[in-house]
């Protein structure tokens, strides 16, 4: 696609379906540290000391499942390292000598919780656990976890190993994002093939609340006897997905179900529309103008309080070439809640736009662009 300028306008459509309307009541939850957030805004429904720092567990794991994801390669056949796997702890099994792939690491992190499966996906992306959790870090930093600070890649406590409750749904969040990482996390179980020679083998989740109720899709447990029973899921109903925190949580199954059930209750579905139609001038085409728009609504849970923050940008060159065939994405509609994006959605061609009439089929399309430019 050509290189263009982007400006920026701003607007906002939003039409607002409401499914119910309950007052909440706050539920008696048992953990140290708690938040329910609403997943595409990240705005809290509801919380107890959601910032406070404290050790995650296993929860780490989310993040070193999210970075062996995006390191690419995920089919590739290695030899794990034979220091890496020997540690404590819960394990996928590994022994020295075996051959695994990044995705079978993965599927090792985040369902039985393997320390093995997180030291040896830590060394083969980064070539060091150290040098692995400077990766972690820094991944913290981008996505905006500020009071998290990680160790170790598998959740076995470090001196100055630990997170919130907020920070850690922010982490579930943005793991979510990646299809395959919810694919994995969302499993009761699966086959996966590893060993030396490799041959399959089934591993287990972890995580009961899968089986216990209803639209749970992952995301990891967590215990270690410094930070008690931890646990981070998420969970689907009407489009609208909320994500649960408990941090040192000695009754987590039943409190992450009593949250779904306050939070559902509380929360509406909002559609956040933009049908209108713009218009994008087209320099040497058939037509002076090409009619855009952002055909896809999205879909949030809201419990009113923030819903004056919600707004849009609309991203549009100042100009296009043609030779454009409807459906071509031409620009981008960014909803907000506040300064946090909620969705990217295409905003695309709603109709084909040629070169004029005159011009030379035969000649060359940079010969086209100078002709449309200087002439």
């Amino acid at each position: 696609m050509k290189k263009i300028l982007s400006v920026m306008i701003s607007v906002m459509f939003i039409s607002v379906f409401s499914i119910c309307t309950v007052s909440a009541v706050q539920a008696d939850i048992s953990a140290k540290g708690f938040v329910l957030i609403e997943e595409k805004t990240g705005e809290i429904i509801y919380e107890k000391d959601p910032f406070e720092k404290l050790p995650m567990a296993s929860t780490t794991k989310i993040m070193t499942a999210l970075l062996c994801l995006e390191s690419g390669g995920l089919d590739d056949e290695f030899v794990v390292d034979p220091e890496a796997i020997k540690v404590e702890g819960s394990s996928m099994g590994l022994r020295e000598g075996d051959i695994v792939t990044k995705r079978a690491l993965c599927c090792g992190m985040l369902l039985p919780s393997g320390n093995d499966a997180a030291n040896a996906a830590a060394v083969r992306i980064s070539g060091s656990i150290p040098e692995f959790v400077k990766l972690m870090n820094k991944k913290a930093e981008e996505i905006g976890l500020t009071r998290t600070h990680f160790v170790t890649p598998s959740g076995l406590e470090g001196e100055g190993h630990g997170s919130s409750a907020y920070d850690m749904a922010l982490l579930a969040r943005e793991a979510l994002k990646e299809p395959e990482f919810c694919n994995i996390c969302s499993q009761s179980s699966m086959k996966v093939r590893f060993g030396s020679p490799p041959y399959d083998r089934w591993l287990k989740n972890t995580n009961k609340l899968l089986t216990m109720y209803d639209g749970v899709k992952g995301v990891k447990t967590g215990f270690t006897d410094e930070a008690g029973r931890c646990l981070v899921s998420a969970c689907e109903r009407d489009g609208v997905t909320l994500i649960c925190v408990t941090l040192n949580d000695r009754n987590d199954w039943n409190d992450h179900m009593k949250m779904y059930d306050e939070g559902f209750s509380a929360v509406r579905t909002k559609k956040l529309s933009c049908k209108e139609s713009f218009e994008v001038p087209v320099m040497g085409g058939q037509k002076d103008k090409v009619a855009v728009s952002a055909q896809k609504d999205v879909v949030i849970g809201s419990d009113g309080k923030n819903d004056k923050n919600i707004h849009s940008d609309i991203l549009l060159p100042p100009f296009v070439y043609p030779d454009i065939k409807c459906g071509d994405k031409i620009g981008e509609l960014r909803w907000y809640c506040g300064e946090r994006l909620i969705e990217s959605v295409d905003i695309n061609a709603l109709e084909d736009v040629g070169y004029k009439s005159n011009d030379n089929e035969d000649i060359s399309l940079w010969e086209k662009i100078k002709k449309a430019v200087f002439n």
